[in-house]
C-alpha cells in the first residue's frame, strides 16, 4: 500500500483554509447582527446595526450557505 503524502497534505491544507474561512464568515455575520438596540436614556448602550452592517451580515450568511450547499453537491454528485 502506497500513501501519497503530498496529496494528503494538500487535502489537509485546503480543508483547513476553507474551514477557517467559513467560520470567519459566520463570525462576521454574527457580529453584524448581534448589536443590542439602545434603550432610551442609556448612554453606554450600543446602537442597532445599520443597513450596511445588516447587508454585510446577510451576505456572509449567504456565502456560508453557498459553501455548505456546494460541499453537499460535491458529495452527492459522486
Amino acid at each position: 500500500m502506497h500513501i501519497d503524502w503530498a496529496a494528503l497534505g494538500q487535502v489537509f491544507g485546503v480543508s483547513l483554509v476553507v474551514t477557517v474561512g467559513i467560520v470567519g464568515l459566520f463570525t462576521v455575520g454574527i457580529v453584524g447582527t448581534s448589536r443590542k438596540p439602545a434603550v432610551d436614556g442609556d448612554a453606554g448602550a450600543t446602537t442597532a446595526p445599520g443597513a450596511g452592517a445588516r447587508a454585510g451580515a446577510l451576505a456572509a450568511f449567504a456565502l456560508c450557505a453557498a459553501a455548505v450547499a456546494y460541499g453537499i453537491y460535491l458529495i452527492v454528485a459522486a
